[in-house]
């Protein structure tokens, strides 16, 4: 197997850096592996696919699932721990697409940042022995239900390659439930915006640089492509190498595009360079091309829909909307939190705002943040759904995950072992909770 280059950072120096930032505070330890059947009766199970069963069951061995229906369709396990969870609800965890969750800890400490490499042409960058398992923020994301991030490299115009990972784990060997899934590409816009600080005006021209860039796409592609074919290439180029799965459809290539114009020039460039699976990511502008995308079926993970529209004339509530939009036209649609990576944590709410608008039932909403992004991620036959032969990776709380007021995590469990819900932010609430009032 070729080893590709790490991002810039060690991880010895973000361990001193938390260290020092950190104080008394650890991370609690993983979940151990599951030793006994579990089985939860009584609770509302939203399946993930549409499907809700009311005071359900649902039982799990050895980090599998092996039972889920009605409560009176339970058989006994033996030796199994029974749990009630009456008035609960369960489901399956979410899965964050499109972050930087693992890679960076402290804007504002450079060492803590291992997200960027330098350079253009970065195909062989590899996020996946990049990825930090100490980060104190990946245990406030699992509180709010995230049990799955994909952490992905930014920076130049072909990044790297991004991986999945659970969001418990000593390390990335253990936490990673799929390597190396996707290449990531900026797609360089046809308008380019600049700021004045002067004025504080946005200004917006023609991308003068943009033919630059799709040549250099073009002969990249094309070389990656012969290099592919070839058998037993000697010397080896790392570079070329990391670009062979795009062409064996065994992993994603993921194109940053918002304009309408840019999604079809980008899906239709990838095509021709023989790449077998497209996603396009940001898509601001993807309801103007629905059609396209579902004749090519190309899916879209969406940007942040908690935001402002981005013209004057557009609707005030577009964002909203947009999931609803592409997922009524037939396109595979998942909403990411990408802006912030700590913030990745209210991605829930997102999908809940989705279905106040264009007409798209809770249930529906859910999946934009689960079985959606497993499909995308090609990881549906392990996660995504709460069904029999999956991984037991879903969360109970006391209400709808996609409401604020019912997202209460009361347990969380991981391939089948229950995760401790403890992070610095709720032992900083427990601390200072006395000081400044009971």
């Amino acid at each position: 197997m070729i080893e590709y280059r790490s991002l810039k950072s060690s991880f010895l120096l973000i361990s001193g850096t938390l260290l020092a930032f950190a104080g008394y505070a650890q991370n609690p330890a993983p979940a151990l592996p599951q030793t006994k059947p579990i089985v939860l009766t009584g609770a509302t199970i939203h399946v993930g696919n549409g499907q809700v069963i009311e005071n359900g069951v649902l039982a799990f061995d050895k980090g599998v699932i092996t039972q889920v229906g009605p409560a009176g369709s339970a058989t006994n396990a033996t030796g199994a721990e029974t749990i009630d969870v009456k008035g609960k609800h369960i489901f399956p965890g979410i899965i964050s697409l499109n972050t930087t969750v693992g890679l960076q800890e402290i804007a504002s400490v450079r060492a803590t940042l291992d997200f960027n490499e330098v350079g253009q042409i970065n195909p062989h960058v590899r996020a996946l022995i990049a990825y930090n398992t100490d980060s104190e923020v990946i245990p406030t994301l699992r509180g709010n239900g995230i049990l799955l991030s994909q952490s992905v490299p930014q920076g130049g115009v072909i990044s790297g390659s991004s991986s999945v990972f659970y969001t418990d784990g000593w390390n990335w060997e253990d936490a990673v439930l799929k390597k190396d899934d996707g290449i990531w590409l900026s797609w360089p816009p046809f308008l380019a915006s600049s700021f004045n600080y002067e004025d504080f005006t946005v200004s917006v021209k023609r991308n003068d640089k943009r033919q630059e860039m799709l040549n250099l796409f073009y002969s990249t592609f094309a070389e990656a492509k012969a290099y592919a074919e070839l058998k037993a290439p000697n010397p080896v180029n790392l570079r070329l190498a990391a670009m062979k799965p795009l062409f064996e459809g065994s992993a994603n290539l993921y194109i940053r595009a918002d304009y309408g114009k840019d999604i079809v020039e980008a899906v239709k460039f990838a095509k021709e360079a023989g790449v077998k699976k497209v996603v396009i990511v940001g898509g601001d502008e993807s309801y103007k091309v629905a059609a396209f995308l579902k004749e090519n079926q190309v899916p879209v993970i969406l940007n942040p829909t908690h935001r402002l529209p981005n013209r004057a004339d557009e609707n005030v509530y577009l964002p909203y909307e947009l999931p609803g939009l592409l997922h009524k036209a037939g396109v595979k649609v998942a909403i990411t939190y990408a802006d912030e990576w700590w913030r990745t944590r209210n991605l829930a709410f997102l999908a809940g705002t989705s279905s106040g608008f264009g007409d798209v039932s809770p249930e529906e909403a859910l999946q934009f943040v689960t079985k959606n992004a497993a499909e995308i991620i090609g990881a549906e036959k392990s996660v995504g759904t709460i069904e029999k032969g999956k991984q037991a990776s879903f969360l109970v709380s006391n209400g709808d995950i996609l409401d604020m007021r019912g997202n209460v995590i009361q347990m969380v469990f991981i391939k089948g072992g229950k995760v401790n819900l403890d992070d610095k932010q709720k032992r900083l609430y427990e601390k200072y909770k006395t000081k400044y009032g009971r």
